[in-house]
C-alpha cells in the first residue's frame, strides 16, 4: 500500500478526482485557498522554469564533449519533423472529417462564452524570472558548447554544483507539490464550469484530436520501439506518468522532471535524456500544433471561411518554428501562434479570442501528447548518437 501512495502517477489521479469533487461541492471560500497555493506555485513555477533549463542543459551538453553542436542539430531535426507530421495528418484528417461534422454546428459557434465565475486568490505575490524561456534556453546553449571545448574548466565545476541545486529543487520541493497544484487547477476549472461548457459544443472535433494524438503517440513510440528492437507499449507504458503529470499542469516545462525519470527508465542514457527532455519542452510541439491546426480549421469552417492545402501548409511551416519560441507553461503555444492565425489565416479579434478559449480547454491533452512524444524523440536520439556521442 505504502508503494501505491507514494506513485507519483497515483496521486496525480487522486488530486484529479479531488479537484473535480472539491469544485462542485466546497464553498468558494475554501476553494479560494487552493486557488491562492497555485497563484503562488505557479509564480514560483515561472520563475524555477529557466534556471531548470540552465541547469539541466549547460552540464548535458559540456559532457558530450565536441558532439553537442551535432546532438543539438540533429535533436532540433526531428522535434521540427515531429511536429510538421502533426500539423499535416491533423490538416488532412480535419479537412475531410470536420466539414460534414460540424455542419449541424455552424449556427452553435457564437453559444460559446466567457461567463463562468472565477476563483480568485486571497492574495498573490509576484516573482518574475531572472530571463524569459529562450533567454535561457540560448544561455544555456552557449555557456553549454563553450564549456564542451574545454577538457579543464573551473566553471564546469560551478555548472555541475549547480545542476546539484536544481535537481534538490526538483526532487525535494516541486515534484512533491506537483499533485497539490494539480489539485488546484482541477478546482478551478470544474468551480467556473468555463471548459465544460466550450466542451459540450466541441465534443465532436475533441474526440476527433485525441483519437489523432493517441495515433501520433503510437507512431513515434512505433518508430521508437522498431529502431531498438523493445515493445512500443511498454515503451508508451513507462512515460505515461509524465503524460498525467502534464494534463494536470497543463505544462510541458513543469514536467521535464517526470518525462526526465520517465525517460531514463525507457534505457536513455542520462546525458542524452538530460539534454533532449529539456530541449524537447520547448522546440518539441507535436500535440500543440495539432489542437491548433485542428481548431482554426472548424472555425474557419464554422465561419464559412475557404480554406486550401497551399495556404494550411505554409501557415503549418511557419507555425512550426514560431512555436519554438512559446515557453513551456500553459497556453504558450497558442499565444506564440497568434501573429501568424491573423496575418496568415486572417482572424480578426474575436475569433482569435475563442481559438484561446478553445485551445485552453483542450491545452492538458496537447501538452501530454507533446511531452510523451518528447520520451520517443529522446530514444531516437540517444540510438543514432550513441556510438558516436556517448563514451
Amino acid at each position: 500500500m505504502k508503494n501505491i501512495f507514494s506513485n507519483l502517477l497515483f496521486k496525480v489521479f487522486i488530486a484529479i478526482v479531488l479537484g473535480i469533487l472539491f469544485g462542485q461541492y466546497l464553498p468558494e471560500s475554501i476553494n479560494r485557498i487552493f486557488t491562492t497555493f497555485n497563484a503562488f506555485f505557479g509564480q514560483f513555477l515561472s520563475f524555477s522554469i529557466p534556471l531548470i533549463i540552465m541547469g539541466l542543459i549547460m552540464p548535458a551538453i559540456s559532457d558530450l564533449g565536441k558532439g553537442a553542436g551535432k546532438l543539438l542539430l540533429i535533436t532540433t531535426i526531428i522535434a521540427y519533423g515531429s511536429t510538421l507530421f502533426s500539423g499535416f495528418i491533423t490538416y488532412f484528417t480535419t479537412s475531410n472529417i470536420f466539414p460534414q461534422l460540424l455542419e449541424s454546428h455552424v449556427n452553435n459557434a457564437s453559444q460559446i462564452s466567457d461567463s463562468g465565475q472565477d476563483l480568485i486568490p486571497y492574495f498573490s505575490i509576484n516573482i518574475p524570472p531572472i530571463l524569459d524561456v529562450m533567454s535561457a534556453l540560448v544561455f544555456a546553449f552557449i555557456i553549454g558548447l563553450g564549456l564542451s571545448f574545454q577538457e579543464k574548466s573551473s566553471l564546469k565545476l560551478v555548472v555541475k554544483d549547480f545542476q546539484k541545486i536544481i535537481m534538490q529543487l526538483i526532487e525535494n520541493v516541486i515534484v512533491p507539490l506537483l499533485p497539490l497544484f494539480i489539485l488546484g487547477i482541477f478546482v478551478s476549472m470544474s468551480f467556473n464550469g468555463k471548459v465544460f461548457s466550450i466542451l459540450s459544443v466541441f465534443m465532436s472535433i475533441i474526440g476527433v484530436i485525441f483519437a489523432l494524438h493517441i495515433l501520433l503517440l503510437l507512431l513515434q513510440y512505433t518508430i521508437a520501439g522498431v529502431l531498438i528492437k523493445q515493445n512500443p507499449l511498454k515503451l508508451l507504458s513507462k512515460i505515461m506518468p509524465a503524460y498525467f503529470t502534464a494534463l494536470g499542469t497543463q505544462s510541458s516545462a513543469a514536467t521535464i522532471p517526470v518525462t526526465l525519470k520517465q525517460t531514463i527508465k525507457n534505457g536513455v542514457s542520462d546525458k542524452i535524456a538530460g539534454f533532449v527532455i529539456p530541449l524537447c519542452a520547448t522546440i518539441h510541439l507535436s500535440g500543440s500544433i495539432m489542437k491548433i491546426t485542428a481548431c482554426a480549421m472548424a472555425l474557419m469552417i464554422l465561419q464559412g471561411m475557404p480554406f486550401s492545402f497551399t495556404l494550411f501548409a505554409g501557415f503549418i511551416f511557419v507555425l512550426g518554428i514560431a512555436m519554438i519560441a512559446a515557453p513551456g507553461v500553459p497556453g504558450g503555444a497558442i499565444m506564440a501562434a497568434v501573429g501568424i492565425l491573423q496575418s496568415m489565416l486572417g482572424f480578426n479579434e474575436e475569433m482569435v479570442g475563442l481559438m484561446i478559449a478553445l485551445y485552453i480547454a483542450m491545452d492538458s491533452f496537447g501538452t501530454a501528447c507533446n511531452v510523451s512524444g518528447d520520451g520517443a524523440i529522446s530514444i531516437v536520439v540517444d540510438k543514432i548518437t550513441k556510438e558516436k556521442l556517448v563514451a
